[in-house]
């Protein structure tokens, strides 16, 4: 599944690890989801959605 948490995570001025402690998991998690490696739980989707202020369709992308 495409997601643009990368991109929004640098936007941020985040590292990988401070994203991770603001939705409640580690570093490797958030490394796991920018990397494509995994599809992130739907209550992490909708903590991660909250946390750039978007809706979960603007940051993962099914189809992709």
């Amino acid at each position: 599944m495409n997601n643009d948490v990368r991109e929004r995570r640098e936007a941020e001025g985040l590292s990988q690890g401070e994203l991770g402690d603001a939705v409640g998991v580690s570093r490797q998690t958030i490394n796991a989801i920018e990397r494509d490696r995994y599809d992130p739980s739907l209550e992490l989707a909708f903590a991660l959605a909250d946390f750039f202020d978007c809706r979960v369709e603007d940051l993962f992308d099914p189809d992709g």
